[in-house]
């Protein structure tokens, strides 16, 4: 069995691309100095993060001309995401930094202002060369796309390029010159599909037979396809949320209530084991994981938070992408350490988490941003995103609404409501939250949604402190109106409590993904049933 060396540089989740090997039978071992590059058999590069900050960890670690060398002479190489785009000349992501420069051409920012980005979520793949990598593939198979930035095919480079991928435009998917190859999206969280491309790499059948060329002789290209493929399409995410707390034993449960109240009869109620209904929802078909912490695990040290050991072993077993949320911010010890917010994060992310996802701090961030007229780099939404990328920033809004009788009545920009006030009133504004929905703050939620973009945010979880737990349907009109003020992805919480509300939702809003709980939680809407739904009315889904 070959040796499979892991180019992890130090940054982001590393972990579940190590679990996969793993999965796969393989055991990878790390390059730890420069020249165990030259000696590896087959090299796994995990690309996690910005470009310019992968780039210059690299250079650090003193691994770049080691790397170039390994690529020029044609030895199997893996990259993935962040990985691949390193190949190319440079990023507009980080202007002026110079990548790898072994396929020609520069990373550009998607360019449709019609577009969500990150370009988030699953969509296919289409070759247009033979490679064992793809071929024999699910034509209609979905692989787990994050990213802003993309590389275009062109004269220069097209003999590198494997596959494409539509959003709004075509961009490169995957790239492949004898045994170096690349892919732009993430393979180990791409479930059964993303498993066995990664199998056939690592089993050395990745690469067309013949190939493998002397130093510094470039390998020929793959044969074309014969038959173009149909455009790609890009599928609405489903995600199962698992709210998690200590319960009066001290044992971690899944927990769901009506408005947050999550005790019954005197007790947390338990919905399970966060681990078991993680995988759970895996096998049933889940785009996504998402965990919230609901407890304040604060006396702890950061190495010991309960949370992280959750992560670390759902990203066993669990290959789509996990998000945490809850506590990230800054705090200190009952030992009197002192933590970041980055520090908190990057602990998460080390521990398999995909993006974590920041609540009431992104409130007192937006106030203290409304005060100075800008941001001042200090927030953990604006350090998290440099370091890892703005696709790691999930920002969660728990709204309410605020009924008001005329808009003059308020300074908060507000809609005209279908759903009338308590007094009859016909507008309202969409109130930010704080502690669980019992504080309020002067914040609107389509402020926050904006200001957080700017700072560098990724993604909205965009909750309703009037709809949680009623199960009858997403507040459409809060929705609306937060995505159409924003280009990042816009994630709708709060209120399923049947397939056709997913279906509504995708509809009316255009929202790129819908999350749910307590219904998938007791069994009323199995996962399946909602994407049967969705396709029957004709919303694109991964298969399950």
């Amino acid at each position: 069995m070959a040796k499979i060396s892991f180019l992890d540089y130090g940054a982001g989740n590393v972990r579940s691309l190590r679990n996969a090997i793993a999965h796969l039978g393989y055991e990878p071992v790390d390059i730890r100095r420069p020249e165990d590059i030259l000696q590896a058999e087959r090299l796994v590069f995990p690309g996690v993060g910005a470009f310019g900050a992968a780039m210059q960890r690299l250079h650090e670690l003193g691994y770049v001309e080691p790397l170039r060398a390994y690529l020029q002479a044609d030895r199997p190489f893996f990259g993935i995401c962040v990985a691949m785009q390193s190949l190319f000349e440079g990023s507009e992501e980080s202007p002026g930094v110079a990548g790898l420069g072994v396929i020609p051409g520069v990373v550009q920012r998607f360019a449709d202002a019609a577009l969500a980005v990150p370009h988030m979520g699953w969509n296919g793949v289409r070759a247009l060369r033979q490679s064992p990598l793809l071929d024999g593939q699910d034509p209609a198979a979905k692989f787990y796309f994050v990213h802003s930035y993309r590389a275009q095919r062109d004269a220069a480079n097209s003999d590198w390029i494997l596959a494409e991928t539509d959003y709004g435009e075509p961009f490169v998917s995957a790239v492949q010159r004898g045994q170096v190859m690349a892919v732009q999206f993430h393979p180990e969280k791409s479930g059964a599909v993303g498993l066995e491309l990664l199998r056939r790499f690592l089993a050395g059948e990745a690469a067309r037979p013949g190939a493998g060329t002397a130093a510094g002789v470039p390998a020929p290209p793959m044969p074309p396809k014969p038959v173009a493929a149909a455009p790609t399409r890009f599928a609405k995410r489903i995600i199962a949320c698992l709210d998690v707390r200590s319960n009066d034993a001290g044992d971690l449960v899944v927990t769901k209530g009506d408005q947050y109240d999550v005790r019954e009869a005197g007790e947390v109620r338990n919905l399970g084991k966060p681990v078991d209904l993680a995988r759970r929802y895996y096998q049933e078909g889940a785009d996504e994981i998402t965990f919230l912490n609901i407890t304040a695990f604060r006396d702890f040290p950061l190495s010991d938070q309960p949370m992280l050991e959750v992560l670390r072993r759902t990203s066993e077993n669990v290959f789509v992408p996990l998000t945490i949320g809850g506590g990230i911010r800054a705090f200190t010890d009952a030992d009197g350490c002192a933590y970041s917010a980055l520090d908190v994060a990057s602990e998460y992310f080390r521990s398999g988490a995909d993006k974590i996802s920041i609540g009431s701090d992104a409130v007192d961030t937006v106030e203290a941003v409304r005060a100075r007229g800008s941001g001042d780099g200090s927030s953990a939404i604006e350090q998290i995103a440099a370091l890892y990328g703005n696709q790691a920033v999930v920002i969660s809004v728990d709204p309410r609404r605020v009924y008001v009788a005329s808009p003059e009545s308020t300074e908060r920009p507000v809609i005209e409501t279908a759903i009338p006030g308590p007094n009859g009133e016909r507008f309202c504004w969409f109130q930010c939250t704080v502690k669980g929905g019992r504080e309020g703050r002067d914040v609107d939620a389509v402020e926050l949604a904006q200001t957080c973009e700017a700072l560098g945010a990724g993604e909205i979880l965009l909750n309703s402190i009037d709809r949680d737990g009623t199960g009858s349907g997403f507040d459409l009109e809060l929705i609306a109106a937060v995505r159409a003020a924003v280009r990042i992805p816009v994630i709708a919480s709060s209120g399923a409590g049947c397939a056709s509300h997913f279906t509504e939702v995708f509809r009316h809003t255009g929202v790129e993904a819908a999350l749910a709980a307590g219904i998938f939680h007791r069994r009323e809407v199995p996962i399946a049933a909602v994407k049967d739904q969705l396709r029957a009315d004709g919303i694109e889904v991964r298969a399950s």
